[in-house]
């Protein structure tokens, strides 16, 4: 998924904010009882602190990303928060987490406790193979019906959307006006950068949604352009905000000081609930229950989610500058899972991108030095 300069330059108001809210969870744990009132969330995850603790202090999340310490923010605010657990979040590409997680599983050396993926479709399966562990995090039935299976199976944390990253001086007096054939332009020619849409399946399904609008014609005169190609999300739309390249496609991410991302009033856009499960044989459920029951409370997606993208509970306003997700009339939620769960679609529609733009080159941008191996994050 994606990284911003916003998230980095937020981290430290992150872990304030939340730490202050543990400042609050062991003031109303020591507050006298009430029979009949509503328990918190910080009371809930007060409950579940006591459990991780009681069980080790020890839980390992696979976590879906294009960088190394994309997610550092997270990690260190739930430390902040709960110094007894020891939380090992390891971040890669969801195509290898899910891959190690399946191999864990095949050899009975489960090592993640926890996966935060992009990769829809294998929760699914997973939930279908008995694999995950039925379990509702705090505050999920304030989650969107759309982020989270109907069982409890797994739950979204956020919601990730992938459009147009373009120089603010190329879009037109509506930013909405803006639409993938204006790439096409002079303007553009040499200043284009692009993540590989053949590495990474929410990119490719904003390619998708093109092709679909404009046909195969449409890749053709693009490739006409000389884009730069690059692997991972954030490289494009930090390419865009050095003011070296004018605009990317189906990428998302802070482009300032010379970018934004655009939602086009004409054109489909992928947006999409990053899910998140524990797995049945999680070597430390107590651990995995509070993270998720963490990243899922009313307090971190207000002060750790909703500060870049938007939430996914209906009691969390979005973004400063972005209407709720629900009022874009372009997008469809449920699109991206659908479109991952067909994967003989998948793989042919990729293929044939590949005709285009080439097989991918370059290190894993979330493992660039080859490091993590098969089980990461071991304790």
């Amino acid at each position: 998924m994606k990284i911003s300069k916003k998230q980095s330059l937020g981290a430290a108001a992150v872990v304030v904010a939340l730490t202050l809210g543990a400042v609050s969870t062991t003031a109303m744990a020591n507050a006298p009882a009430h029979h009949h009132a509503p328990v918190s969330e910080q009371d809930q995850l007060h409950a579940l602190y006591r459990q991780a603790k009681a069980q080790g202090g020890k839980v390992t999340v696979y976590m879906g990303g294009d960088a190394p310490g994309q997610w550092d923010n997270l990690a260190t605010a739930f430390q902040q928060q709960f110094p007894d657990v020891k939380l090992n979040l390891v971040t890669d590409l969801s195509k290898y987490h899910d891959a190690r997680i399946d191999n864990q599983l095949a050899t009975g050396s489960l090592v993640a406790d926890a996966a935060i993926l992009q990769t829809a479709q294998d929760f699914d399966r997973w939930k279908k193979q008995g694999d995950l562990l039925r379990y509702k995090p705090v505050g999920w039935d304030k989650v969107f019906a759309d982020a989270k299976d109907k069982d409890g199976y797994y739950t979204g944390v956020f919601y990730g959307a992938f459009s147009y990253v373009v120089n603010s001086k190329q879009l037109p007096a509506n930013p909405g006006d803006f639409k993938g054939t204006d790439l096409l332009k002079p303007a553009y020619k040499n200043k284009l950068v692009l993540t590989y849409p053949n590495d990474d399946d929410a990119v490719l399904f904003g390619y998708k949604q093109l092709v679909d609008k404009y046909g195969w014609n449409y890749l053709a005169q693009l490739v006409k352009q000389n884009p730069k190609l690059i692997r991972g999300v954030p490289g494009s739309a930090a390419g865009v905000a050095s003011g070296d390249y004018l605009a990317s496609i189906a990428v998302g991410g802070d482009a300032r000081p010379n970018g934004t991302q655009v939602f086009s009033d004409t054109e489909r856009f992928n947006s999409w609930a990053q899910r998140g499960a524990i797995f049945k044989n999680a070597p430390h459920k107590a651990g995995a229950k509070l993270f998720m029951s963490w990243l899922d409370s009313q307090a971190v997606q207000k002060n750790a989610i909703a500060t870049w993208t938007w939430s996914v509970r209906k009691d969390v306003s979005p973004p400063a500058g972005l209407r709720p997700l629900a009022s874009y009339k372009n997008t469809d939620q449920t699109a991206f899972a659908k479109f991952m769960s067909d994967r003989a679609s998948v793989e042919r529609f990729r293929s044939q991108v590949e005709l285009y733009f080439g097989q991918v080159k370059g290190a894993d941008p979330g493992d660039p030095t080859d490091t993590l191996g098969r089980s990461p994050g071991a304790f």
